[in-house]
């Protein structure tokens, strides 16, 4: 049996001159993608959770604002939801493999969250998992 893979980030980076800003991400190929969305909320600590797929692997791109985003393996009964706080500083990308639930929590107004996907819209509602929001709640701050 193969080993199950986890999420990660495929780290953005930012160059600064006296034009401006270039974001990037140097290390993310868009091979395999087949479809692209944008998600944004309509006020700030809005959650739309938890969703998740068997044969889809996500990719997660936040261009605007700031995101709480969790994911949680299918297969392992007493999985721990991973969280990942995304912002817009960077073109940071978070990898959601198959066999995930997802769900995010913008932490900011107008964050706009972008998920590119490896399965197209047909095979994706054939492979669609939903949980209610608080299944995993994840979705509390820690203030400091």
């Amino acid at each position: 049996m193969s080993e199950l893979e986890v999420p990660r980030i495929f780290k953005g980076g930012v160059s600064l001159d006296d034009r401006g800003y270039v974001k990037f991400n140097n290390d993310f190929d868009f091979n395999g993608i087949k479809r692209f969305y944008m998600v944004e909320n309509h006020n700030e600590g809005f959650i739309r959770a938890w969703h998740g797929h068997i044969k889809e692997s996500k990719y997660v791109c936040v261009i605007s604002g700031a995101a709480l985003i969790g994911a949680v393996s299918l297969s392992e009964k007493s999985s721990k939801p991973h969280k990942f706080t995304l912002d817009s500083s960077s073109l940071d990308i978070l990898y959601i493999p198959k066999g995930y639930a997802n769900g995010f929590m913008n932490l900011k107004n107008n964050t706009k969250v972008i998920f590119f996907s490896d399965s197209t819209i047909k095979e994706t509602v054939e492979d669609d998992i939903r949980f209610d929001y608080d299944k995993w709640n994840i979705w509390s701050k820690n203030y400091r």
